[in-house]
């Protein structure tokens, strides 16, 4: 997950996050699709059998009761890529295995989204093949193009902004959050950065890292970009950040260790650049190993992104990849959109759930607020011009 790939289109996460504040205000429930969830979908009795490797729908093949059967007949559900520590995976994967009793293989959980389709094509008619990948969204459309998903619509569809969904359901967004800055102060001095320029410290001196190579590492490229904002770039001009980040390299700022749970605990990569629901997830266990580890979202380099999901045209699994869809767009309680702002995340039906008064209050007022007039929305043009400039001029720069 770490080496997940890039995206366009952030706006609604700045509009989520602005929404924050409002979520202890709304109490009302709504009648609309909001108050759907993975066992909302009406079981209606099918004409005939169809195969839930085509069905576009729970309804379209036979109904949510018909997709649960067929699910725990497969018994099995293979991810990929998806690490237990991730926007809070751990409690999901558990939730849906203590609601349906399917097994769930979770093969490569460090992969990179390009192991992901690389693996969708690669394992074609094996048992192992992924049933669903969770992918940055340049990867959702190229994935999209090249016949790689499955079209499949969850029953909270109409809560998914359309312009963070495939309009025939070949992928659909579902969380994001913001670059932030993680750091542990008393392996720096005491004092933690919580812009971008002030990372640029002869304090810092060995200090700060990024979550992979900014080539293939969707959290290190938006931190970059981050970056560039922070030293007059744009969504058209991500050069300043590479050049920023050569320059801390230069002065021996910049930290290529590769980034992991041990290298935070040990202090070895004491100043993080990540997702901010991923800071924020170390924080609580980096608490029980007595180490305060704080998360700042940047002002002078508020970047968001969401990631996506779809279902494997290979899908080993296709009853079950449907039915774990189902289970992540839901809203109730103990499903995948609350259990995405219980690992710090904003999940992408986020707004419709304040609306329903469905998300879970008392998670999303963890979240870090965020105040944002001039949301980073890059198009998918633009993403894929400074993942070409990256791709370039990374190496080079800090080599």
């Amino acid at each position: 997950m770490a080496g997940r790939s890039f995206r366009a289109g952030s706006a609604v996460i700045a509009a989520s996050a602005l929404m924050v504040g409002m979520a202890a205000c709304s109490s009302s429930k709504s009648s609309s699709s909001a108050s759907s969830s993975a066992s909302g979908s009406p079981t209606t009795a099918a004409a005939a059998p169809v195969s839930w490797s085509t069905a576009q729908s729970a309804a379209a093949g036979g109904g949510m009761d018909a997709l649960v059967a067929a699910a725990k007949q497969e018994g099995t559900l293979n991810l990929i890529a998806v690490p237990r520590t991730w926007a809070g995976y751990g409690a999901i994967i558990d939730g849906f295995t203590a609601k349906y009793g399917i097994k769930i293989n979770s093969e490569n959980p460090d992969g990179s989204s390009g192991d992901e389709i690389n693996a969708v094509k690669s394992t074609k008619g094996q048992s192992s093949a992924p049933d669903v990948v969770d992918v940055g969204n340049s990867y959702a459309l190229s994935g999209a193009l090249e016949g790689d998903y499955a079209p499949y619509k969850v029953a909270t569809w109409a809560d998914i902004p359309d312009a963070q969904k495939d309009p025939g359901g070949l992928w659909y967004s579902d969380y994001g959050g913001y670059v932030s800055i993680g750091c542990n102060a008393a392996k720096v001095g005491g004092t933690c950065p919580t812009t971008i320029k002030a990372l640029d410290n002869p304090a810092y001196k060995g200090d700060v890292a990024l979550n992979g190579d900014p080539t293939s590492a969707n959290a290190a490229f938006e931190a970059v970009w981050a970056a560039a904002l922070a030293n007059g770039g744009s969504v058209t001009n991500i050069q300043p950040g590479i050049d920023f980040f050569s320059k801390l390299n230069k002065e021996g700022i910049f930290n290529k260790t590769k980034v992991t749970p041990a290298t935070v605990s040990s202090g070895e990569t004491p100043i993080v650049l990540d997702w901010d629901y991923l800071n924020l997830g170390n924080a609580g266990a980096l608490k029980s190993q007595g180490v305060t580890w704080t998360t700042a979202d940047p002002s002078d380099g508020l970047v968001s992104a969401y990631y996506a999901q779809a279902i494997s045209i290979n899908a080993a699994h296709p009853a079950a990849a449907r039915l774990w869809e189902e289970f992540l767009y839901s809203q109730d309680a103990n499903a995948g959109e609350n259990g995405w702002i219980r690992g710090y995340a904003r999940p992408i039906e986020l707004p419709a759930m304040i609306t329903a008064g469905t998300a879970d209050k008392t998670a999303l007022a963890l979240l870090p607020t965020v105040t944002d007039p001039n949301p980073f929305n890059p198009t998918q043009a633009q993403v894929t011009a400074a993942k070409a400039v990256v791709t370039q001029n990374w190496a080079a720069a800090v080599s």
